[in-house]
């Protein structure tokens, strides 16, 4: 595998890990038991899984070769406050059955984004993207911003080529010698033909930085191998091509920005990131800057995955922005 390559495949996998946080954290009322269900896309079928009460949200799971597996149960504590609408992306987790991974675009995902809107009759839900999933959330609100009532960007991942170059260069960084170890083992015969223990010892070293807790960390990684092991080689594999896919209607475009056309986008919006985030705080800031309806909430002591990490803040932000009296006319100030 070329060099240019892996970074591209490094620079993509922005997927959240689990990180818990040492405050207390109110538990919220249970919600109702979660409802599984399909939606038919062509020959495939998209896997949801529904559960809560209150405003609803779907939810946008990163990677973008993941699935929503690795947000729960951790996200569900919002479900008392919003109804939420996971499903798994076309191609990824239990969304893989007869899909062919050519046929996986950045217009079939905002295609399928508005099958899922149509299918539950909303008119304008909530989406909550996080890591990859902001980006889906973005493209799709500023193609149909009639259809989002609010959007909630957690732990986002760059809206621009230079803010991709921005989160290379400190991802390497952060890294450092472990840079050499993982390069050796994507280029294995092991790891290209998706052997569930190759890549998730890929994945140890790549998360390594996203974390400051350590229980966190073992946490994730914990949970990532029980996903790539139900997956398998093939799964792997062609949740793989898809993510190469998706990298080409994106990122890897020449001048790839959708800062620009985030200034006409007036949805609220709130837009979490952490300090200890492997990706920079500042590609969180552009994104909130450019937004004219934005919130920036920056969490201390956190990670790439704050609602795991930190919970009670996540739960606080999300809170006060749904609140009825909670305006976006201006700006409130970062937590510090």
């Amino acid at each position: 595998m070329r060099a240019d390559r892996i970074a591209v495949v490094i620079t993509a996998t922005l997927v959240s890990a689990v990180c818990l946080h040492a405050m207390a954290v109110r538990e919220p009322a249970p919600a109702p038991a979660a409802r599984q269900s399909r939606v038919a896309v062509g020959d495939a079928s998209l896997y949801v899984r529904e559960i809560g009460r209150g405003q609803p949200a779907i939810v946008l799971h990163g990677g973008p070769d993941f699935d929503s597996a690795y947000l729960l149960p951790d996200l569900d504590r919002l479900a008392d406050k919003l109804r939420l609408i996971y499903y798994d992306q076309r191609g990824r987790g239990k969304s893989a059955a007869h899909v062919h991974p050519e046929e996986v675009s950045l217009a079939s995902d905002l295609d399928d984004l508005d099958r899922i809107r149509r299918h539950f009759s909303l008119k304008a839900p909530i989406l909550l993207g996080h890591s990859w999933g902001t980006v889906l959330a973005l493209e799709y609100a500023l193609r149909h911003p009639a259809n989002v009532s609010r959007l909630i960007l957690m732990n986002p991942a760059p809206a621009s080529a230079a803010d991709v170059a921005l989160f290379r260069t400190a991802y390497i960084q952060a890294l450092g010698s472990d840079m050499v170890r993982q390069r050796a083992i994507v280029q294995t015969a092991a790891y290209l033909e998706g052997d569930p223990e190759t890549v998730a010892s890929r994945y140890r070293i790549h998360f390594k930085p996203a974390f400051e807790s350590t229980d966190a960390y073992e946490k994730l990684m914990a949970t990532m191998k029980t996903a790539f092991v139900r997956q398998g080689k093939t799964g792997i594999v062609e949740a793989r091509a898809v993510e190469d896919r998706l990298m080409r209607d994106t990122w890897e475009i020449d001048g790839y920005d959708l800062l620009p056309k985030l200034r006409s986008l007036n949805v609220p919006t709130l837009v979490m990131t952490a300090d200890h985030d492997f990706i920079p705080v500042d590609v969180a800031s552009h994104i909130a800057d450019a937004l004219p309806k934005a919130q920036l909430f920056t969490i201390k002591h956190c990670g790439h995955f704050a609602y795991l990490e930190c919970p009670g803040d996540v739960r606080r932000a999300v809170d006060n922005f749904l609140a009825p009296a909670q305006t976006t006319s201006s700006r409130p100030a970062k937590r510090d």
